[in-house]
């Protein structure tokens, strides 16, 4: 049996990378995949997202905001490869699920520089310590998988420092391990006591990930006896039933070769997770007797399954469709009562009625001979008008801007359609009311679309002005900017900006470091280290 657990970074962008949630699970190949930073709120649990076909899924999202961070940025899923969820035998497949202190599934964040919530860390991980201390003694077997953003030694940390091993988190996590006096195993670390530069995360913000140069920080531990009856010296759970344990460097979002070099982050972005799966093979391991799929499985969830899961929801649904039936519904026409069956729609008559429709009773004189004048704005101004009117209420602010893009098309059409109907116009007056009448209007026509030319042309010729001098103005900024960026002494190779924004007396100011990925001091090809600030302060400051 296969065991991965992996930092997503969001569920849903590494869906949409793999085409699809079954794509992303069988890239994996696991009988068990447990994500992390899913970043789905219980309301984001669609079909899509936490069901596939051959795999039971259990979801823990995160209910609450705190320090600027919005409800669903954190959030674990685990997702079990099985072939019946119902009376089956199979080891996957889950007797029991719970959540919270009483479960398996949990998920914390801190920041660094946050003392309270260090604090509170501090404390949740001994309550949760505490709870694993109650299962050993009820004889069970605990396996501890995910991102605990801790790098417990200073082999597993690219940059570690002399008091590197002295932090409070890492010196918890050692005293968890048997070598420390207590009951689990680091699997990984089992397997390779003394491989390097073994990383599963990387900065975002440096590149670090081209060098090799992030942590440690996602692990596996085991604790408890082996499945053997007979438990001699010697026998573990990881010696005795862990034939595997690596990291799936094949996942990582810079490969070699096929990547462009980091320069200071700009026009590259690389696909994937921030962090690398770790697994675990699992061998000797008995079958179980029949169960079915615990209730806390998303396929029992009421929003997976079709259910209004909110009266809010539900409301929202209802209000939709009255809006729909007050504006008419999205077939109706204002204008389908005032045509006549008795003329034909293509005839001379017929489209010169619908050119009337643009003006008033009042003016329908005027606007008759002066048709070749106002051909072009009447009908947009109208239909501008109408398309207002039928909009209605925007329910979402994507439908705001598509219902505006269709009204746009809409009405350059309806620009179109009525030049081109200037024609069709002056031949409906020729058989009217006679060749004069055709004549006039066709001279009509001709003087007002050379002043239009000449009115276009104008406004062409201000705005090739306009965008020239645009043009100008920024290429002498980019030119001043470029001659502004010093070069770093490493590499003689133009810097990068970044703004200092940590609160404290330097927050707001500008400053240049070298533009290459960060990397070991001892390969050349890394960043250089190279820093300077900008001459200019931030406001208000001294």
């Amino acid at each position: 049996m296969k065991i991965v657990t992996y930092n997503v970074n969001g569920l849903r962008p590494r869906v949409s990378q793999f085409g699809s949630l079954p794509g992303l699970l069988d890239s994996l190949d696991a009988d068990i995949i447990c994500f992390q930073e899913t970043k789905l709120s219980r309301q984001d649990l669609r079909a899509d997202l936490v069901r596939a076909e051959g795999y039971e899924s259990f979801f823990s999202c995160t209910r609450t905001s705190d320090k600027g961070r919005s409800a669903g940025y954190s959030g674990v899923a685990t997702f079990c490869r099985v072939k019946s969820a119902i009376s089956s035998n199979e080891v996957a497949l889950p007797i029991g699920a719970e959540e919270g202190f009483t479960g398996l599934p949990w998920a914390f964040w801190a920041g660094s520089d946050d003392s309270e919530r260090i604090q509170f860390k501090l404390i949740f991980f001994k309550i949760l310590e505490r709870r694993w201390d109650c299962l050993l003694r009820q004889g069970r077997r605990i396996v501890v998988v995910g991102d605990l953003n801790i790098a417990p030694a200073s082999i597993d940390r690219c940059d570690a420092g002399p008091d590197f091993e002295k932090n409070e988190f890492r010196k918890w996590f050692r005293s968890l391990l048997v070598q420390s006096g207590g009951s689990f195993l680091d699997v990984f670390r089992t397997k390779f006591p003394d491989r390097r530069e073994a990383y599963t995360c990387w900065s975002t913000s440096t590149g670090a990930e081209e060098f090799n140069y992030g942590s440690r920080i996602d692990h596996i531990l085991t604790a408890g006896l082996c499945l053997h009856e007979e438990h001699n010296q010697g026998h573990d759970f990881v010696t005795c039933h862990v034939k595997d344990c690596d990291i799936l460097v094949q996942f990582r979002r810079w490969k070699p070769g096929n990547t462009p070099r980091w320069k200071g982050g700009r026009s590259i972005k690389l696909e994937g997770s921030d962090h690398a799966p770790v697994y675990m093979t699992l061998m000797g391991i008995p079958e179980v007797l029949q169960h079915s799929t615990p209730s806390l499985s998303t396929r029992y969830h009421p929003q997976v399954s079709g259910y209004q899961q909110t009266l809010v929801s539900m409301l929202m649904k209802r209000e939709s469709s009255n809006r729909t039936e007050i504006n008419g519904g999205p077939t109706s026409s204002p204008d389908e009562s005032i045509i006549d069956p008795s003329i034909p729609q293509d005839s001379p008559i017929s489209r010169l009625e619908e050119s009337y429709e643009c003006s008033s009773s009042k003016d329908s004189h005027m606007a008759m001979h002066s048709l070749g004048s106002t051909a072009n704005l009447l009908p947009c101004s109208e239909s501008k008008k109408r398309a207002r009117d039928s909009r209605g209420s925007q329910l979402t602010l994507k439908s705001f801007f598509q219902k505006a893009s269709s009204e746009s098309e809409t009405l350059d059409n309806n620009c179109v359609v009525n030049k081109h109907n200037q024609k069709d116009m002056s031949n409906s007056l020729s058989n009217l009311y006679g060749d004069n009448a055709a004549e006039n209007g066709n001279r009509n026509t001709e003087n007002a679309s050379a002043q239009e030319v000449g009115m276009l042309d104008a406004c062409n010729s201000s705005d090739k002005e306009k965008r020239a001098d645009a043009l100008q103005e920024w290429q002498r900024i980019q030119q001043f900017m470029q001659n502004s960026v010093p070069l770093c002494r490493g590499h003689k190779e133009p810097c990068v900006s970044r703004l200092v924004k940590k609160p404290g007396p330097n927050l707001g100011r500008r400053f240049y470091v070298c533009a290459r990925a960060e990397g070991p001091a001892s390969n050349p090809e890394a960043n250089c280290g190279y820093f300077k600030w900008a001459a200019s302060k931030p406001k208000g400051k001294n």
